[in-house]
């Protein structure tokens, strides 16, 4: 049989035992044989989950997208896809990144979809969409859930995530009681959506869109607003259109000129660490040579413009009032790839060229930015061969060149036993060096870098300290803090062999991060060094363990790198018997 340029007629245009078996299966939901006329077939992915409060509108969401489809012609069939809550997740929803991304990647290739609208919101749940969408190929938009409105306690505006990490700081500092902070918990996310801060979530909405992977405007929209909805119904239109032109498809969008840009739109607002490896891993599914050096270079020449936090005092409800990510964008085209395409069919220069702004407090224009470079940078040295990265628009100016003493924590059970031991030796001068928090050594890569400071130490007013891990952070936090160092400590990195006592600098406008011990000495250490045996022997947790690649690479698996498209003659064959 030949394929049909369709890839649905494939399974339901077939005149033989496998078209009659598929067409009669479907008909058991109450879909008549209007919808096997050859309109094209929408999946739409959906991650919604009650465990992952970021997506559990994503129903409603999804309705939207189908009344688009629908209205165009369409033929829209929804499918659930795991769903990774990054705060109820343990060891950490990062462990699962990679599975979530098999799953979207899977469930395209398998069924009779000749397009996909991507349903995503928390964290991990939008990238890896992404590097499902980009293996597979198959023609894609994405539509992410939005924000969540602001938090608002007494008169005091809250931010999810970069707020409560600041009041339980607070709470153990002894100036919050436990009443206080049970008022502050009810307050703070009071929405559907995502955490309302340039975290994460916001940050790879933002990239999403910058990419070109969604609608003009997708990444700000408030989940709760009715024009969230309203792009949602667009986008089905559009997938509709996609799937009639076979494309573009991700890989005609996701190109080196697309990853430039969204690093600098990163840059720009300030966005989060986890986004490096997260780009990193997308750029590994579509074949584009992504190195560390390459966001280090964009971000020297890419001043910061959005004052939201963890960077700055705005919220993402105020950032879309502002104009959103367009208006950044449309600052940014001197400095961007404007001829790159997008999923609407225009080029990024058309979509943005004409957005306005209308807080330049909260989005700065380009000649008047918050701060010269962008907000993370790439760090090297003999304590990071492989890189390392620190948010230098959240950590504190006077410690972004910084000496002192290293105090040590094995793993993060060591960390949270001694951090407030009336014990151990510490200053506000100390760097802290946690370990065994990387991609394997956790496993998983958790949210863990952010260390807590010493309870003495924050009731003595010291706000922020030197801190160094192979983990990473949540996009909600602020500090000087060291992350994704590489190669991480459980493989034998450098990490693994620094002592308490050691001397380490961190130089950020040298972009440097040195242990300030002989070669003969680390050399030594190495040598009598030994890994700790695997957590795990069985499992998704065991082929995590086996196949994840470094922080450098974008923890993606090994044989997941690159893309397989999905070709119209693997469906042309009989599938029942």
């Amino acid at each position: 049989m030949t394929a049909h340029p369709l890839r649905s007629r494939n399974w339901f245009g077939r005149t033989d035992l496998d078209g009659f078996a598929h067409r009669s299966w479907l008909k058991t939901e109450g879909f008549s044989d209007a919808v096997f006329d050859g309109r094209p077939v929408v999946g739409i992915a959906n991650s919604w989950s009650e465990l992952t409060n970021c997506n559990a509108h994503l129903r409603q969401v999804a309705e939207a997208v189908k009344r688009g489809v629908w209205s165009s012609g369409g033929f829209p069939l929804e499918f659930p896809t795991i769903s990774l809550g990054e705060v109820l997740m343990k060891p950490t929803a990062m462990m699962f990144r990679n599975l979530m991304a098999m799953d979207v990647e899977e469930c395209i290739r398998a069924y009779p979809l000749d397009a996909v609208v991507l349903l995503s919101g928390c964290d991990k749940t939008t990238p890896a969409m992404l590097m499902g969408a980009a293996s597979a190929d198959v023609p894609a938009i994405m539509v992410t859930g939005g924000p969540m409105l602001r938090g608002r306690w007494r008169a005091e505006e809250l931010g999810s995530g970069t707020d409560l990490w600041r009041l339980w700081a607070e709470r153990r500092a002894g100036r919050l009681s436990d009443e206080e902070l049970c008022e502050a918990e009810s307050c703070m996310s009071r929405s559907s959506g995502h955490c309302m801060v340039m975290g994460t979530a916001s940050t790879m909405a933002s990239m999403a869109e910058a990419l070109g992977m969604t609608l003009p405007g997708n990444a700000a929209i408030p989940a709760p607003d009715s024009r969230r909805l309203a792009l949602a119904e667009l986008s089905g239109r559009r997938a509709v259109e996609l799937a009639r032109a076979d494309g573009p498809k991700p890989s005609e969008i996701l190109t080196a000129k697309a990853f430039d840009n969204a690093i600098r739109a990163d840059m720009a607002i300030g966005g989060s660490t986890n986004a490096i490896i997260h780009l990193v891993a997308i750029a590994g599914r579509a074949g584009v040579p992504l190195p560390l050096a390459r966001f280090d270079e964009l971000s020297k020449t890419t001043p910061l413009l959005a004052n939201l936090r963890p960077s700055g005092k705005y919220l993402m409800e105020d950032f879309f009032y502002a104009g959103g990510l367009p208006v950044v964008m449309r600052e940014l085209l001197p400095l961007l790839h404007g001829d790159a395409p997008t999923v609407n069919g225009r080029s990024m220069a058309d979509n943005v060229r004409d957005a306005r702004c209308w807080n330049e407090d909260v989005i700065r224009p380009l000649g008047v930015p918050l701060a010269s470079e962008g907000g993370t940078v790439i760090l090297s040295g003999n304590l990071c061969p492989g890189g390392a990265v620190l948010k230098q628009s959240a950590a504190s100016p006077h410690l972004l060149t910084h000496r002192g003493r290293a105090v040590v924590f094995e793993d993060h059970e060591d960390l949270h036993r001694r951090i407030d031991d009336p014990a151990l030796v510490i200053d506000e001068t100390s760097v802290l060096v946690l370990k065994h928090v990387g991609p394997r050594g956790a496993p998983g890569m958790p949210e863990w870098g952010a260390a807590p400071i010493p309870a003495r130490l924050l009731q003595k007013g010291v706000k922020d300290m030197v801190r160094i891990s192979d983990a990473r952070m949540s996009g909600t936090s602020y500090g000087t803090v060291v992350l994704h160092v590489t190669p991480e400590s459980a493989v034998g990195g450098p990490l693994a062999l620094v002592r308490d006592g050691d001397e380490i600098e961190l130089d950020v406008p040298a972009r440097s991060l040195t242990l300030r011990v002989s070669e003969q000495e680390l050399a030594t250490r190495k040598a009598a060094w030994k890994p700790r045996p695997p957590k795990f022997t069985r499992g998704y947790a065991r082929l995590f363990l086996e196949h994840v690649l470094q922080a450098d690479d974008g923890c993606d698996f090994d044989f997941l790198q690159g893309k397989t498209p999905v070709r119209l003659e693997d469906t042309a064959g009989p599938s029942h018997s």
